[in-house]
This record gives structure tokens, sequence and C-alpha cells, in this order.
């Protein structure tokens, strides 16, 4: 019984890797719909760019302060069907969007989306590392895809359905979480049988070896700067590059829109790269490659041309996406038995510092002009050097959550 125990606990189970992380591209893609409709909010309230910085900061605080606390509860009590609990809060906040009468109806709409990425993305990722069979990069990297895959759809879905059909049809969107909905309840169902979640199995990864807690701590500190050079620096693309092309080489909405799209749809092919790179080769070489290797063409950007900023983005996109995975892992690694806790922290931490960049960099922009923002975000990636104090982990032992210092 025991062998057979491991034996399910120790196969990648790839059905259900597929089915969160096309959850996870519905929900993502629900989600994106909010950033790439800033300019018909814009337009329709008569915003200015620190009040679109304000609705991305509600829609990202809700989830940055909600993840961890649902992290922990989840960790000491598993909750199954949390998951199609938590995308209902999705739907009901995408159908109060499409008919807000106000500007304050808009950010209780978009903290509502928040609740749902709260309760959705720490029990995502920890169903994720269950069914990884040991390969949690890899597992990570395909679950993320699927959420950077749906993030690219927003431009998409905004420029062809909501641009030419208005506000309302957001509103359809709910349809989609429905279907999301009833797939999570049978992944639901799949992690209540798993027998990862008895006590004795549960029991087993909280007394795993551990570095000592300073260490733990100095290298979370590190890994939370890391988070913050990237998600700022994402902030500036994700909330304000279609203002950025618009002000700058005056193109169409439509053809900003396909241009984050093709930065979106970089980040999500960039994604599926760190994870199982990571499982072989280490996860601080792939932060280092991911957070570092960016700053050359983050420098060059502000001064490019159309073209050039098309193929810069793209670049960028494919590179700083494989940290998070990383990062995500490597964290999970230190602290074992707090999945649930780390991975809200760590997406808590990353829509935070996303909320929190869009706001500063839209009062940024309204007071040094657009093209200013990327001449001083191009530095953030410099931050990547905090990596050189990062503890390094055998790249025999990633899978067993042991490091060469604990040992």
């Amino acid at each position: 019984m025991l062998t057979a125990t491991r034996e399910r606990e120790s196969a990648t189970a790839f059905r259900v890797l597929a089915a969160i992380s096309f959850c996870h591209l519905l929900n993502d893609m629900m989600q994106s719909v909010i950033p790439a409709v800033y300019p018909i909010l814009k337009t329709s309230y008569h915003l200015d760019f620190g009040q679109v910085g304000l609705i991305a900061l509600t829609s990202q605080l809700t989830a940055s302060l909600l993840q961890p606390l649902v992290g922990m509860f989840t960790d000491h009590r598993p909750t199954p069907y949390s998951l199609p609990a938590g995308m209902t809060f999705t739907m009901v906040g995408l159908i109060l969007l499409a008919s807000a009468p106000s500007f304050g109806i808009v950010l209780a709409a978009v903290a509502m989306v928040g609740v749902g990425s709260a309760v959705f993305h720490p029990e995502s990722s920890r169903v994720a590392r269950m069914a990884s069979g040991g390969q949690h990069g890899l597992a990570q990297s395909l679950f993320q895809v699927g959420g950077n895959a749906g993030s690219s759809m927003g431009p998409l879905l905004a420029a062809f359905v909501v641009l030419p059909a208005g506000q309302h049809s957001i509103a359809w969107f709910s349809g989609v979480a429905l279907l999301a909905m009833a797939i999570l309840m049978r992944v639901g169902a799949w992690y209540k049988r798993h027998p990862s979640m008895s006590p004795k199995s549960r029991a087993a990864r909280d007394t795993a070896t551990r570095l000592s807690w300073g260490r733990i701590a100095s290298a979370m500190a590190i890994l939370i700067a890391l988070i913050f050079s990237k998600y700022f620096y994402m902030a500036s693309l994700m909330s304000y590059y279609t203002f950025y092309l618009i002000a700058r080489f005056h193109v169409s909405v439509q053809s900003a829109q396909l241009h984050l799209f093709l930065f979106l749809g970089a980040v999500a092919a960039g994604t599926i790269i760190g994870g199982p790179v990571g499982d072989r080769i280490g996860r601080k070489y792939v932060i280092w490659c991911s957070i570092l290797g960016v700053l050359p063409f983050t420098l060059i950007l502000p001064y490019a041309n159309l073209f050039w900023t098309g193929v810069l983005t793209v670049i960028i996109g494919l590179v700083l996406a494989s940290a998070f995975s990383a990062i995500l892992v490597y964290a999970q690694e230190l602290l074992p038995g707090r999945v649930g806790m780390v991975s809200g922290l760590f997406f808590g931490l990353a829509f935070g510092m996303g909320g929190v960049g869009a706001a500063l960099l839209g009062q940024l922009a309204d007071a040094k002009g657009i093209e200013f923002v990327y001449k001083v975000c191009a530095f953030l990636p410099a931050i990547g050097l905090l990596t050189a104090f990062l503890p390094s982990l055998a790249p025999g032992d990633k899978r067993r959550g042991i490091t060469r210092a604990a040992r």
C-alpha cells in the first residue's frame, strides 16, 4: 500500500497539469481584459493616468494582500473546492465591470476580480506541484505558460471584441468563468483524493531538511527584490505600452493592442523555458540569465524606432518570463511544507508589485511624460546582480528540496 501511494505521488499527472494550466489560461485571460481596456475606461469615465493606475492598484493589491492569507490557511486546512468558489468572484466582477455606472463601481468590480485571483493562484499552484511527480520546475512552467498565454489574449479580445462591441461586451466573458468552474470541480475531486493530502504525507514534508532561518530570511529578501525588479518593469509594459506606442509613434489603438499581444505572446513562450531548465542546471542560473540578461535590451528600448521597439519587447518578454517559475520553486524549496503560503506570497507580490508599479508609473507619466517612464525603468533589471548572494542549490537534489548548505 505504501509503495503504491509513493508511486502515485511520484508520477507526473499531465492530465491534471493540462487542466490546471488551461484554467490558468482562462482565469488570466479574463483578468487581462481589464488592463487591455484601460483606453476604453479612460475615455468613458474621463480618467487621467493616475486614475488608470488606481484601477490597476485596486485589482492587484486586492489579490496580493489576500493570496498569502489564503495560502497559509490551506497549508493547514486544504480546501479542494476553493478553486471553483474563487472563480465565482471573478465572474461577478466581470459582470459588474460591464455595466459600471461610475468610477467607484469600476474599482469595486476590479476588486472582485482580484479576490478571485487571490483564491485561484495559491491553490492552483499547489495542485501543479502535487501533479509534478518531482518535476517541480516543469510543472510550474506548464502552469505559468497557461496564465501567460491567457494574459496575451487580453489585447486581442479588447481589439476585436470589446472595442467594436463596447464595454458591455465584457459580460460575455462570464461564460468563460462558468467553463473554468466546471473544470475546476473535477480538479478539486482529484485534489481531494490525492495521497499527499494524508496527515502522514503532509507531516513528512513539514519535517524536511532546511537551511537555517537566517539564511532563509536573507534569501527570501533577495527573491522579493528580484520580484520587485521584474514586476515593476513588467508594469511599465503591461499598463502603459499601448499609451507609449500611441504617444511616440502615433499608431492606432488597435495597432498598439497588437504590439502588446506580441509582447505578451513572447512572455507566454518564454515562461516554459525557466522551469525545466532550472530542474536540470539549477534555479539560480535561470534567475541570473532572466533578470540581469534583459538589461542591455531595456536600456536600448527608449531610443528605438517602432520596428525595433517591437523586436526588443519580444526579446525582453522571452528572457524575463523565465524568472518567475524559477523564483517560485526556489522559494518552495527554501520552505518545504509551506507551498500554499509561499505560492500565495510570491503570486501576491507579483500582483502587488505590478499594482504599485502601475500606480507610481502612472503618476510619473502624468508628471514627466510616458516616454520618461521607460528611460527610468530601463535600469530596474540591474537589481538582478543580487542573485550572486543566493545560496546555490545542488542540481541532483532539486526534487528533494535539499541544499548543499543543509547537508
